[in-house]
């Protein structure tokens, strides 16, 4: 699980981090709202661990912006836990809270529970953004319209569904999605790309699919600012 931890605090945000590493968790720290939302796009984060006093940008602000684009897990920690503060950060979509302080155990507690929660659900549906892979229908849908796929154009959009946020180059996508070689000197990942590309992102003001020139394709969040 890649989890995102925005927290101002030196002494806090470290231990945070080394604490979920020790889970075998993929952890960046970031200590004020701007770069968290920065760092969001950059990556495809699981779970955010988010502090609502951060500067730059506050957490409720930071949480609002990610909602638009992503349905991950968010983890408010935060010494505001008037009623009125809880119910507008589940109002903006957070998942879950802790007050400050608490203990690690508790932390790493939310922690595993939300990330069986998200195993639970990840197996039926994938999504980035406003698009959704439904698997048991086999649609997919962006911004409430149905786009049509063939069998290939499916099994190559779900790939890089599961590793969204990920450079997979060529030759993986050859390995995985046709059964190839990935020594196989072909053009069909290319052309399969452009097709997808037509029926995903043409039209949408904001593009899924992206070219890494020279390593390979990534599908990720458009930006939360865009949104």
């Amino acid at each position: 699980m890649r989890v995102l931890i925005a927290e101002d605090d030196r002494a806090l945000g470290n231990l945070l981090m080394r604490t979920l590493q020790s889970e075998d968790y993929t952890v960046a720290w970031v200590q004020d709202g701007e770069a968290a939302l920065v760092a969001w796009q950059e990556a495809q984060y699981t779970l955010l661990l988010l502090d609502l006093n951060l500067p730059r940008k506050d957490g409720l602000d930071v949480l609002q912006v990610i909602r638009k684009t992503s349905d991950a897990a968010v983890l408010v920690l935060t010494a505001r836990n008037s009623l009125k503060e809880r119910l507008r950060c589940l109002e903006l979509g957070a998942d879950s809270f802790l007050a400050k302080p608490f203990a690690l155990r508790e932390l790493q507690m939310h922690c595993r529970a939300l990330a069986r929660r998200l195993r639970s659900s990840v197996g039926s549906q994938l999504r980035c953004g406003d698009l959704v892979l439904d698997r048991p229908s086999r649609s997919v849908v962006r911004g409430g319209r149905l786009i049509e796929l063939t069998l290939k154009e499916f099994s190559l959009l779900e790939y890089l569904l599961e590793h969204r946020g990920e450079c997979v180059s060529r030759a993986g996508l050859l390995q995985h999605v046709w059964k190839m070689h990935p020594d196989v000197t072909t053009n069909v990942v290319d052309v399969y790309i452009n097709y997808l590309r037509r029926k995903v992102d043409e039209g949408a003001e904001n593009k899924l699919i992206h070219t890494v020139r020279g390593n390979g394709y990534v599908l990720r969040n458009p930006s939360p600012e865009a949104a």
